[in-house]
């Protein structure tokens, strides 16, 4: 049955929440009475500005850092939250990374581990202490995981991110174990399989015009933005979707 403890006694994780999908999805979870930590890795001014404009509003928000690729700044950034907002009530794992252009013939093991670490492993790492929060079995009162995917993992990715799509391809199996894994403890998992969405994330990667220029792929004719992926995933983190685990929801204009 769904929770009826108010959301303002709750707190929401978002990891990558300084930018994109993950900053859009940390605004709207305030709207709708979450307290939110928004994480970040190096651009603390980012954050704050998320942070700040929750708090314009009337909201409750935390910037805090970690790259979540490493347990240690994990452990640190979780205790935090523990310490200056309400109990853990949700978790949105959102923080990746894309590289340049590559074949897989051309990616070094260093390009891999980061790819993997911080889009995988990352993503691991953080759903086990926030089931350690949430989960009847640790004495928790429930709670919502939702993991940011990509279409990418059906697709593949030929010919420019192989590594990302197959990361990604791991967090849909993830998602899909642990939503049974934990099914009986009060933890709903669900991710959401974005497709090309006008986001920094393109930059990052050396093609900062490719949402746009990719439109004519796409059924619906033009790219999604950051704000129609964060309406998918705050329904999933909701009361509203109580009977809903271990789901994938494309949020892809169609592709």
């Amino acid at each position: 049955m769904p929770t009826t403890e108010a959301k303002t006694e709750r707190s929401v994780l978002i990891t990558g929440g300084s930018r994109g999908i993950g900053a859009a999805s940390a605004r709207l979870c305030a709207q709708q009475g979450w307290a939110v930590a928004v994480n970040y890795t190096r651009d603390a001014a980012a954050a704050q500005a998320v942070v700040s404009d929750i708090a314009a509003a009337g909201g409750r928000a935390l910037a805090v850092q970690a790259d979540v690729s490493d347990e240690a700044q994990v452990l640190a950034m979780f205790a935090r939250i523990d310490a200056e907002l309400p109990r853990l009530g949700a978790l949105v794992n959102n923080a990746g990374v894309v590289d340049a252009i590559a074949r897989v013939d051309e990616m070094s093991v260093e390009r891999l581990l980061r790819m993997f670490g911080i889009n995988t492993l990352g993503s691991f790492i953080c759903a086990r202490e926030a089931l350690k929060r949430m989960s009847s079995r640790h004495g928790g009162a429930g709670g919502a995981i939702v993991n940011v995917s990509s279409v990418a993992a059906r697709l593949g990715s030929p010919g420019m991110y192989v590594d990302y799509a197959a990361a990604k391809g791991a967090i849909d199996t993830f998602t899909v174990g642990l939503a049974r894994e934990v099914a009986a403890e009060g933890v709903r998992v669900n991710a959401v399989r974005p497709g090309i969405i006008e986001t920094d994330i393109h930059a990052s990667g050396g093609l900062p015009d490719r949402a746009c220029q990719s439109a004519s792929l796409i059924p619906m004719q033009r790219p999604g933005s950051a704000d129609e992926v964060a309406q998918a995933i705050v329904w999933l983190l909701s009361d509203a979707a109580s009977y809903t685990t271990g789901a994938i929801l494309d949020v892809s204009g169609g592709r």
